[in-house]
C-alpha cells in the first residue's frame, strides 16, 4: 500500500501519528492471533440445556428427559418421563449450532429454540450475546420478553415473506440489527428442527379452501382422465379365451388426482370424511383418489390375499410405487351432487418424499392400471391404461425459501433510504461544486446550517443514523472471525452512510462524515453557533497544547480496538466514551451518569467549538488514520497563507490549520470555512491588498532600486 504524503510537514508533526498507526497495527497483530486461531477450529457445540430450562421452554412441570442427537440435525430430543409410553414433546436446538447466527459485534448470538412435533415454537431463550445495544441500551427484561414473543409461532407458515408479520413480535426499536438477527436465527433454526421431526408440505397447499363443484374441479384440471372403450379393449385382447365384445361403452374410465388441498378434498368428500382420511397422514404423504366406472375393476380382489394392489401402479420417471392394503381407504360415495356415478372410489396414501422413494407431487406422474386377459393359446395379454395426474398450479406452493433478513429491512425502510439517498446526493453536489459555493458566503452559510440541521434532526434523531466506533470494532472483529455481508446489510441506513464514508475517505478524507453526516458533530456546531450569537466568549487553545491533546482520542481508539479482541464486553464499556448513544440514539433517556457526561461534553463545546471532535472522539481518530490515503486535494491554499496571513487558522472549526498555513487532513472536517474566507474580498487580507493594488494610480514607471518585488499570487 502506498501512502501519499502531502506538503512539507515537519518530522516532529508526523511522528505522533506514525506512533499511533504503528500501535494500531501492533494491537491488531497481537490481539488478532487468538481469533485467527479460533477461526481455524470448528465452533464448539452449544452447552446442553438443563432440565429446568427445558421445562420452561415447553411450559412443563413434569419430569423431562433430554437426549442429545447429532443427526439429522444437532439438538436435543425432549420426552416427558413417568409414563409407560414416553410422550415426545419436541426438540431443542441452538441457533449458533444450527444456523451459525453471528451478531453485529461479530461474536456468536445464541438462542435456544424449542419446537413441537406439530411445528410450533414452544419457547425460546437467549443464552449468549455480546451485542452493544443489548448490553448497554436495552434492559434484560425487554430482551427476554421479545424472545419469548416467539412462543406459539407456527413454523409451517411462510414467515419468511417480505413485510411485517402479525404472528411475529416486532423488532425492538433502536436495536433493529441485533433483534433482527435474533429473529432470523430463531425462525431458521425452528424450521430445521421442524423438518427434523418429519414436518413439511411437499409443495401442496394444505390450507386454502373455497367451494367448488365437480365441473369446477375438472375445469381446474384437478383430476386426470382416461377412457378406454370396449372397442379399444377388444383390439388389445384379440385372441382372448373370452372375447371382449366391441362397443362404445367404457371398458374402464378413470378420474385420478391428488386431493390433499382442501379445495379438492373437502368438496369431494365432505368435511368429516376429509378430516378423517387426512388426519392420520404424515407430512411426507399425500392422498390420491382413483374413481372409476366400466367393466374392469382397478382394484380387483387379489389385494385381499396378497396385500398389494397389483393392478395399480404410480410411476414418475424411474420411480414406480405399488399401493399396499394399508395405504387404501374405501369411499362409498362422493359429497358432490354433480359428480358422475362411479363404480369404485379408492383413496391411496403415497409417499411424496423423492429421497425416500416417493414422488414429487409438483411434477406430473402417471396412475397406471394394468388389465389382463387369458389368451386362447395359453398365454396372457396385458393392457396398460395410464392416467396422467398433474397438481394444478393453483394448489401448489413452492418450498419456502427464507428471504434474507437484510432484504426485508431494506424494503421496510424504503422511505428512510430515500431520505438518506437524497442527502447524499445533495452532499455530493456541495463537495463537487464547492468552488462555486464558497464564492458566495451567504449561500454557503445557509447551505451549511441547513444541512447540519437535517443531519441532526432527520438523520440522527429521526433515522438513528449515527455511526459509532463500535461498528468499526465489529467490522475488524468480523474480518478475523468470519466476515458476513448480511450482518452489516441488515441496517440499511448505517450501511449507506458507512459506504459513503469509505468512498469519501478516498476523495476528501474524514471530513465527509465528521463535517457533514455526523449528527453529534452537527449538534456541537449548531449549539456553539448559538452560544457565539449570545455572546459566549470562546476559549483559544494554544497550538502546542492543542496538538498534544490529540493524543487522547488516538489512544482511546487504540485501546477500544485492542480491548475488543480480549473482551468485547469491556470494549463496549470503554466505548461509552462516545456520547452518541446517549444524545442521538437514546435521546438522553439513560441513567444520569451517561446524561451528565454528554451534557459536560456539549457544555465544553459552547466555549471551544467542536471540543469533543478535537480531542476525545475515538471514531474521528479511527477515520483520521487512513485520511492521508485520499486521492485528491480539493482545498486550496496560497503561498501567503501562514506567512503573511493566519486568518483561516483562527477561523477553522477544529483547529486543523497549523501556524504555517497547512491543512492537516487528519483533523479537517471539510466545513469549507477556510475556502469561504480565502474567496471573500471583504475578509481575506490577500484579496484586500490585491484590490488596493488594482486601484487607479499614477502611470507606472520602472521600480526604484531596492524596491520590493510584486506580491506572489
Amino acid at each position: 500500500m502506498r501512502i501519499a504524503m502531502r506538503g512539507n510537514s515537519r518530522p516532529a508533526r508526523r511522528h505522533p501519528l506514525r506512533l499511533v498507526a504503528a500501535a494500531v497495527l501492533a494491537a491488531l497483530m497481537l490481539a488478532g492471533a487468538g481469533p485467527l486461531a479460533a477461526r481455524a477450529a470448528p465452533p464448539a457445540p452449544a452447552a446442553a440445556p438443563d432440565i429446568p430450562t427445558a421445562q420452561a421452554l415447553f411450559a412443563e412441570t413434569r419430569p423431562l428427559v433430554l437426549e442429545r442427537r447429532d443427526e439429522p440435525v444437532p439438538g436435543w430430543r425432549v420426552t416427558a418421563s413417568g409414563k409407560k409410553d414416553a410422550e415426545v414433546l419436541g426438540m431443542i436446538g441452538s441457533t449458533w449450532e444450527v444456523a451459525r447466527t453471528t451478531g453485529y459485534s461479530g461474536k456468536p448470538l445464541d438462542t435456544l429454540v424449542a419446537v413441537t412435533p406439530q411445528g410450533r415454537i414452544a419457547g425460546a431463550l437467549l443464552v449468549r450475546q455480546t451485542e452493544p445495544v443489548l448490553s448497554l441500551g436495552i434492559s434484560d427484561a425487554r430482551i427476554a420478553a421479545y424472545v419469548d414473543g416467539f412462543r406459539g409461532v407456527d413454523l409451517m407458515r411462510d414467515h419468511a415473506a417480505l413485510g411485517p408479520d402479525p404472528a411475529l413480535p416486532d423488532v425492538i426499536s433502536r436495536a433493529t440489527v441485533s433483534t433482527g438477527v435474533i429473529r432470523d436465527g430463531i425462525l431458521r433454526t425452528g424450521r430445521v428442527l421442524a423438518q427434523a421431526q418429519g414436518l413439511g408440505g411437499g409443495g401442496i397447499d394444505r390450507v386454502s379452501y373455497r367451494p367448488a363443484g365437480w365441473a369446477d374441479l375438472l375445469a381446474e384440471r384437478a383430476f386426470g382422465h382416461s377412457l378406454t372403450s370396449m372397442a379399444d379393449a377388444a383390439r388389445a385382447f384379440a385372441g382372448a379365451r373370452v372375447p371382449v365384445q366391441p362397443s362404445d361403452a367404457p371398458f374402464l374410465e378413470i378420474y385420478a388426482g391428488l386431493i390433499d388441498t382442501p379445495t379438492v378434498g373437502r368438496n369431494l368428500l365432505g368435511d368429516l370424511a376429509f378430516t378423517q382420511v387426512t388426519g392420520a397422514l404424515q407430512p411426507d404423504q399425500a392422498l390420491i383418489a382413483v374413481m372409476s366406472r366400466g367393466l374392469y375393476s382397478p382394484r380387483g380382489t387379489e389385494w385381499r390375499r396378497s396385500g398389494r394392489f397389483e393392478r395399480i401402479a404410480i410411476q414418475q420417471g424411474e420411480t414406480r410405487i405399488t399401493p399396499q392394503s394399508g395405504d387404501f381407504t374405501l369411499v362409498e360415495e362422493l359429497a358432490l351432487s354433480d359428480a358422475p356415478a362411479f363404480k369404485e372410489i379408492s383413496l391411496f396414501r403415497l409417499s411424496i418424499d423423492p429421497e425416500a422413494g416417493g414422488i414429487d407431487p409438483r411434477k406430473p406422474f402417471q396412475m397406471i392400471v394394468t388389465a389382463t386377459r387369458p389368451m386362447a393359446d395359453g398365454g396372457q395379454a396385458a393392457l396398460e391404461i395410464p392416467t396422467t395426474v398433474t397438481l394444478p398450479a393453483a394448489y401448489a406452493v413452492a418450498d419456502p425459501v427464507p428471504v434474507p433478513l437484510w432484504q426485508e429491512f431494506w424494503l421496510e425502510k424504503k422511505a428512510g433510504i430515500a431520505v438518506v439517498g437524497a442527502m447524499l446526493f445533495v452532499l455530493a453536489l456541495i463537495l463537487f461544486g464547492q468552488e462555486a459555493l464558497v464564492r458566495r458566503k451567504g449561500l454557503w452559510l445557509r447551505v451549511r446550517l441547513g444541512f447540519l440541521a437535517v443531519t441532526l434532526v432527520v438523520l440522527g434523531w429521526g433515522l438513528n443514523g449515527q455511526l459509532s466506533v463500535v461498528q468499526v470494532v465489529a467490522f475488524l472483529n468480523s474480518l478475523l472471525s468470519g466476515f458476513r455481508w448480511e450482518t452489516f446489510l441488515i441496517e440499511p441506513i448505517i450501511f449507506l452512510i458507512w459506504s459513503t464514508v469509505a468512498l469519501g475517505l478516498l476523495f476528501w478524507g474524514r471530513g465527509v462524515f465528521c463535517g457533514w453526516l455526523c449528527p453529534f458533530g452537527a449538534l456541537q456546531e449548531l449549539t456553539n453557533l448559538a452560544a457565539r450569537r449570545l455572546g459566549v466568549r470562546q476559549i483559544e487553545v494554544p497550538q502546542a497544547l492543542h496538538e498534544r491533546l490529540w493524543v487522547i482520542k488516538y489512544t482511546l481508539f487504540v485501546a477500544i480496538v485492542a480491548l475488543s479482541f480480549y473482551s468485547m464486553e469491556q470494549a463496549l464499556l470503554l466505548a461509552e466514551a462516545e456520547p452518541f448513544k446517549t444524545v442521538i440514539s437514546m435521546r438522553f433517556l439513560r441513567a444520569w451518569p451517561f446524561v451528565l457526561f454528554a451534557l459536560a461534553v456539549l457544555g465544553a463545546g459552547l466555549f471551544i467549538e467542536r471540543f469533543y471532535c478535537r480531542y476525545l472522539c475515538p471514531l474521528g481518530a479511527g477515520l483520521a488514520i487512513p485520511a492521508k490515503l485520499k486521492i485528491f486535494d480539493w482545498l486550496k491554499r496560497r503561498p501567503q497563507c501562514g506567512r503573511e496571513c493566519r486568518l483561516c487558522e483562527t477561523k477553522c472549526t477544529v483547529g486543523a490549520i497549523d501556524p504555517l498555513g497547512r491543512i492537516n487532513p487528519n483533523e479537517c472536517v471539510l466545513c469549507l470555512r477556510c475556502q469561504v474566507v480565502m474567496n471573500d474580498a471583504g475578509t481575506c487580507p490577500v484579496l484586500k491588498r490585491r484590490a488596493r493594488g488594482a486601484a487607479p494610480t499614477a502611470p507606472a514607471s520602472e521600480p526604484a532600486a531596492g524596491a520590493a518585488p510584486k506580491e506572489m499570487t
